[in-house]
C-alpha cells in the first residue's frame, strides 16, 4: 500500500537536489525539469519497491540518468537525419489570402470556426464533426451555414482590393 506522506516527504527533501543533479546532467533546465518530473512520477508508481530501496535518492538519480541518456540517442537520431536530409526549405511569409482569412477567422465565434476548420481543413462530415464536438448534425450545419456567411461577409469587408469611393469635398 502506498504512503503518501512518506512519498510527500521524500520529494520535499530531494526534489531540488534532483532538479540540481538533472540539470547538470542535461544542461537545458526546462529539460531537466521534465526528466526530474517523470523520474519522480515513476517512483510514485513504484513507491513500494523504492521506499524499500537501500537509498531511494540513488534509485531517482539512476532514472534521472537514464532518462537524460534516452534524450540524447533521440536527439541523435534526429541530429542524424537532418544532417542526411539537410535543413528544412525556409517557410515563406504568409500570403496577403491567409492574412486576411486568418483576421476573419478570429471574428467568428469558436463553434462556427471549429467546425468549420473540422470540415474543410479535417475534411470531417457533418456526422463525424457532430460526433466529436457532442451536437446534433443540424446544428453543425447550421455553424457551417452561419459560419460561411460571415466569414464571406467579413471577406469582403477586408478585400484589400475592393474599390474604395471617393467622395468630392
Amino acid at each position: 500500500m502506498r504512503n503518501p506522506q512518506a512519498f510527500d516527504e521524500f520529494y520535499r527533501t530531494t526534489s531540488v537536489r534532483m532538479l540540481r543533479f538533472g540539470y547538470a546532467v542535461i544542461a537545458d533546465r526546462a529539460e531537466a525539469q521534465d526528466i526530474v518530473q517523470e523520474a519522480y512520477a515513476r517512483a510514485w508508481r513504484r513507491w513500494e519497491t523504492v521506499h524499500a530501496h537501500p537509498s531511494p535518492e540513488a534509485w531517482i538519480r539512476l532514472v534521472v540518468t537514464r532518462l537524460a541518456t534516452d534524450r540524447w540517442r533521440r536527439q541523435r537520431g534526429w541530429l542524424t537525419v537532418a544532417a542526411r536530409t539537410g535543413p528544412p526549405e525556409p517557410a515563406g511569409p504568409p500570403s496577403e489570402d491567409s492574412v486576411l482569412l486568418t483576421r476573419a477567422l478570429r471574428q467568428l465565434p469558436v463553434r462556427h470556426r471549429q467546425a468549420l476548420a473540422l470540415y474543410y481543413l479535417a475534411d470531417l462530415t457533418v456526422e463525424q464533426i457532430a460526433h466529436e464536438v457532442g451536437a446534433a448534425p443540424n446544428t453543425v450545419k447550421s455553424w457551417l451555414s452561419r459560419g460561411r456567411a460571415r466569414l464571406a461577409e467579413i471577406l469582403s469587408d477586408l478585400d484589400p482590393y475592393r474599390s474604395v469611393e471617393v467622395h468630392d469635398a
